[in-house]
């Protein structure tokens, strides 16, 4: 693990601690619940949302690792440990896949680092998905993973912080031409649609968090390049290879969608 270059400062809010928050965990400050409060007072519903982004990502994993063989994965804006990490539900299926978290908050990193500490097979470095040249060169994130291997790329609830002007589409790019043949990246984003409660909270969260920018169905499209989606494509949370039970009817679950393509 590696120190972080990010300052603290708790009276600063950060996504990965109001995410924390809005799933009920205690790894949070007073700044981070007040923007988590803010999103909860207007749609009450909003961790509801939380938890399925969290449910699709346990999905996503059990199919790159199960399903598809993957043994390597790179999970960029990682967040907190909570129940049910992406290298425990990897390593459930064959423990030793390695993973590698990638995060810019101090917290995260110390977290993760303690809880990994004895862990080799998991690995946690600083890094900000809005420099891919600076992961790809980082010599943790090069030493831990076989770049002649395919390895699974996550950006789960991260790439809508990215804003335009900071061109993402040209960030993710730069991130799968990386990846050997046969790697798979899967993106989670939160939606611009007509519903008014989607424009409140990205309001609320450039407000309390500084950025947010959510983007069509199209635009998202866009950020997966020329890569091919598998089945069933690039669909709202539900609707991602659904296991039972599961909530779908509810407005909240249509401001997110997430897709999963493969690098031929």
């Amino acid at each position: 693990m590696t120190a972080s270059s990010v300052p603290f400062d708790a009276s600063r809010p950060h996504v990965a601690r109001v995410y924390d928050y809005l799933l009920g965990g205690k790894d949070n400050f007073a700044a981070d619940r007040v923007v988590g409060d803010r999103m909860l007072a207007s749609i009450p519903a909003v961790q509801l949302g939380v938890r399925a982004q969290r449910d699709v990502l346990g999905r996503v994993v059990r199919y790159l690792v199960g399903d598809v063989g993957l043994r390597q994965l790179l999970d960029i804006g990682s967040g907190l440990p909570t129940a049910d990490n992406v290298h425990e539900i990897a390593q459930r299926i064959d423990p030793a896949t390695r993973v590698v978290y990638l995060d810019n908050d101090p917290i995260v990193l110390s977290h993760a680092g303690a809880l990994l500490a004895d862990d080799k097979s998991t690995f946690v470095v600083d890094g900000d998905l809005r420099d891919p040249a600076g992961i790809l060169a980082h010599p943790d994130v090069r030493k831990h993973l076989d770049w002649e291997q395919p390895i699974g790329l996550l950006m789960c609830g991260i790439l809508h912080y990215v804003l335009d002007e900071e061109h993402p589409a040209d960030v993710v790019a730069a991130l799968y031409h990386a990846l050997p043949s046969g790697s798979y990246v899967f993106i989670h984003h939160l939606l611009a649609i007509e519903d008014p409660a989607a424009a409140v909270l990205q309001e609320q969260m450039r407000t309390g968090l500084g950025r947010a920018q959510f983007r069509t169905m199209d635009e998202v499209r866009v950020l997966f390049g020329r890569l091919d989606l598998v089945e069933p494509g690039l669909v709202l949370v539900p609707d991602w290879r659904p296991e039972p039970p599961a909530v779908r009817d509810h407005p909240v679950l249509e401001m997110a969608c997430v897709g999963v393509a493969r690098k031929p």
